[in-house]
């Protein structure tokens, strides 16, 4: 095992322990990476001494923040097409994650965002600490969530994902495990005794018990106690009625969101409200990130991708200039466009 690779694999009794080792870049996914991780869950499905498949991140903060955002700015500044082909393989790998047929324990320590959700929130054995902090935040960035997100979000209850999804909000631990993002909540300081557990464990039931066995309850979160003003705010068909709604409630926490969603860009939290309103009435993850790939790609050659990740990543002036500037300006045209077929470039996970 060399410890520069940035995917790190060992196997502990019978079980296979991926390790995301790019600590310093908080462990963000490369295409590399992906593809290392897509071909060592292919040979773990097949190889009957692997029992179940543990991912954690290296470091002590967080299992991962996300794809790599400056290489994809850098590749849509130089007119490149490589950040397609990478989404092409990390959405496939999400959805491999999610039929993978042993146990998959993802521990989502500390940061786990973008990305980071699509290689854990599909796992069947999800695990946040004290430390967690999930969220979809691409809305901030002028993209739309994906890796499988908007169909996550769409299924959490009642508005409490679209609310999520607009503004990039990141939750603890109690709040992923009501959103349906992950499990079971373990106290960090006993991850080491839980992971040395799990490697011995000779069966997927022993797993799964190993797992309820360390789960303890989450401290309190805050969304449950927030449900009413958000269900009724965030149900609006339009983004525009979302946030006169909001202000309109007259409370500190809808105001908040508020300044959130003026700060985006316009045309994100458009394409976003209809992916997620179109996520809830697709059958599978499939299809939804069938879905998500197009809408990725319709982004990567707009404006606001590259300017936010300018203004966020790059300069860090935190000024962005959106186009168009305003949510009214942005067309039921335009957001059309984002879900049109891509003809020969179809990801066409739904199709087999």
């Amino acid at each position: 095992m060399n410890d520069d690779e940035p995917v790190l694999l060992h196997t502990a009794g019978r079980v296979l322990h991926i390790t995301l080792n790019r600590p310093r870049a908080l462990n963000a996914l490369t295409h590399t990476m992906v593809r290392g991780i897509d071909e060592a869950l292919t040979r773990a499905a097949g190889d009957d001494d692997v029992t179940a498949v543990v991912i954690a991140g290296s470091g002590d903060r967080g299992l991962c923040a996300g794809g790599d955002i400056r290489s994809i700015y850098e590749d849509a500044r130089a007119g490149r097409r490589a950040s397609v082909d990478f989404w092409r393989d990390e959405y496939r790998l999400n959805a491999r994650i999610a039929g993978f047929p042993k146990p998959y324990v993802a521990l989502m320590d500390g940061i786990v965002m973008g990305g980071g959700v699509g290689i854990s929130a599909h796992g069947d054995v999800r695990v946040v600490t004290e430390r967690s902090r999930v969220a979809m935040p691409e809305t901030g960035i002028g993209f739309v969530p994906d890796v499988g997100g908007t169909r996550l979000l769409a299924g959490a209850p009642g508005e409490l994902g679209t609310h999520l999804a607009l503004t990039g909000r990141a939750v603890g631990a109690a709040d992923a495990v009501l959103c349906g993002l992950a499990d079971h909540f373990v106290p960090s300081h006993r991850l080491t005794e839980l992971t040395a557990a799990l490697s011995r464990c000779a069966t997927p039931t022993e797993v799964t018990d190993t797992v309820r066995r360390f789960t303890t309850e989450a401290p309190e979160g805050e969304l449950a106690g927030q449900r009413g003003w958000i269900d009724e705010c965030y149900a609006a068909d339009t983004v525009e009625e979302v946030i006169d709604r909001l202000l309109d409630s007259g409370l500190p926490a809808a105001k908040e969101a508020v300044t959130t969603l003026q700060a985006v860009s316009p045309t994100a939290l458009k394409v976003t409200l209809a992916a997620l309103r179109r996520a809830r009435h697709l059958t599978s993850l499939e299809a939804v990130l069938d879905q998500e790939f197009r809408v990725s790609c319709r982004a990567f050659d707009g404006p606001d991708l590259v300017e936010g990740v300018r203004a966020r990543i790059v300069d860090k002036d935190r000024n962005p200039r959106w186009s168009p500037a305003e949510p009214g300006d942005v067309t039921p045209a335009d957001v059309a466009r984002y879900f049109e077929p891509l003809g020969d470039q179809e990801l066409g996970l739904s199709a087999h």
